[in-house]
């Protein structure tokens, strides 16, 4: 059986540790590099219930998008049981289970998050919106929608349970996307020719410049627009490992409702 240092290997072709930002935290980050691997889980994020699922399914790995320990928003000086990261962190390691995290490697990777998330919006002729980190991407659709029916089209196909959208009066053709939080390429899309932009975590005055720029915008979550490349994680390391044992997680899901009045 492949070993946890060889999976990480196996990653890292898939996505190099090159193309993370510098404070990022990508990698093998918890757990024995030589420990013997079964079964793996992917996951979008590793929370507690997705520990829970690994360790109850007998995996020894879990694999995931964000880090479970990251310095630029939450800084690990101790581990402790009486902090929600480290009862998190013993937990895994009480257990056995490693943690391999590919985060903005994984984002500007070919075949990688934001490639998921345009093939999941059924963008056709996908390509590199042409922002200095090679984040986002930018297609088509076979043919113009109104903004609010490709709303709904953006809320249906990420599975989201809703979505938040403002319109600048252009019909949806050019669409860029960048998932999880990419509102500092809002300009790149823009000058990229793009009616709208799809991406998450947007703030009230972007919407509120929305119809000034020129551009629709949609935010369709975090997790949402993430989630997608988990498939492409699963399908890369069984076609790598074809002894492993990969799974999806099933724990893992959007948590953020929305309550609209009426209903």
């Amino acid at each position: 059986m492949p070993t946890v240092r060889e999976i990480e290997q196996a990653l890292f072709e898939l996505a190099p540790r090159e193309g993370a930002m510098d404070w990022d935290n990508v990698g093998h980050l918890l757990g024995d590099p030589d420990q013997a691997v079964t079964k793996v889980c992917v996951a979008l994020d590793i929370t507690e219930a997705v520990a829970a699922e690994a360790i109850e399914q007998g995996c020894e790995l879990i694999v995931s998008h964000h880090p479970v320990m990251n310095c630029k928003w939450l800084p690990v000086q101790t581990v402790r049981s009486d902090t929600a990261q480290g009862h998190l962190l013993l937990r895994l390691l009480r257990s056995g289970v490693s943690a391999i995290c590919m985060h903005t490697n994984l984002d500007v990777a070919p075949g990688g998050v934001n490639d998921a998330f345009a093939a999941a919006l059924g963008l056709e002729d996908p390509g590199p919106l042409g922002d200095p980190e090679g984040l986002c991407r930018v297609g088509t659709l076979s043919s113009p929608m109104p903004l609010q029916d490709f709303a709904r089209k953006v809320c249906r196909d990420l599975h989201a349970n809703g979505v938040r959208y403002a319109g600048c009066g252009k019909p949806v053709r050019r669409v860029a996307v960048g998932g999880g939080a990419c509102s500092d390429y809002i300009h790149h899309a823009v000058a990229a020719g793009c009616d709208t932009f799809v991406t998450a975590d947007l703030s009230y005055h972007q919407f509120l410049d929305a119809e000034g720029m020129g551009v629709n915008l949609i935010d369709a979550g975090h997790f949402p627009t993430e989630d997608p490349v988990c498939a492409r994680l699963v399908s890369y390391l069984t076609d790598r490992f074809p002894e492993l044992t990969v799974f999806k997680s099933a724990s893992h899901r959007e948590v953020i409702q929305y309550c609209v009045e009426g209903e």
